[in-house]
């Protein structure tokens, strides 16, 4: 969805959150990492990514319409866009889990005589 000004402060909300939430997938990330590396509890980025969070940027939307800037958070926070070797992969399905980034873990390489 194009933000514009005919949405309502909520719809925008919503439509933020669905791109965060679609960002952080596509960077394979979970709500957890994220959090970690925002420096916010993991509870701010599930409201960020609901569009719960609407008392602390229900303020900047509205600054935003008066100043007739509101188009520009398309630039923000872009819609994203996958491959279309993934779409195919995912079958036209959304993708809702991040599997995390795994340390691989490093042993050292196993030798005659080890019993591990």
């Amino acid at each position: 969805m194009k933000i514009m000004n005919a949405h309502s402060d909520e719809a925008i909300l919503r439509e933020l959150g669905t791109r965060l939430a679609a960002t952080r997938l596509a960077q394979n990330l979970t709500q957890a990492q994220l959090a970690e590396q925002a420096g916010v509890s993991k509870r701010t980025v599930e409201r960020l990514e609901s569009g719960e969070v609407a008392l602390q940027l229900t303020g900047l939307i509205r600054v935003c319409r008066a100043l007739g800037l509101l188009n520009r958070l398309d630039l923000l926070v872009p819609e994203p866009v996958s491959s279309p070797l993934a779409q195919l992969k995912r079958k036209g399905r959304t993708r809702q889990r991040a599997s995390g980034q795994h340390v691989a873990e490093t042993r050292a390489p196993w030798q005659w005589g080890d019993d591990s």
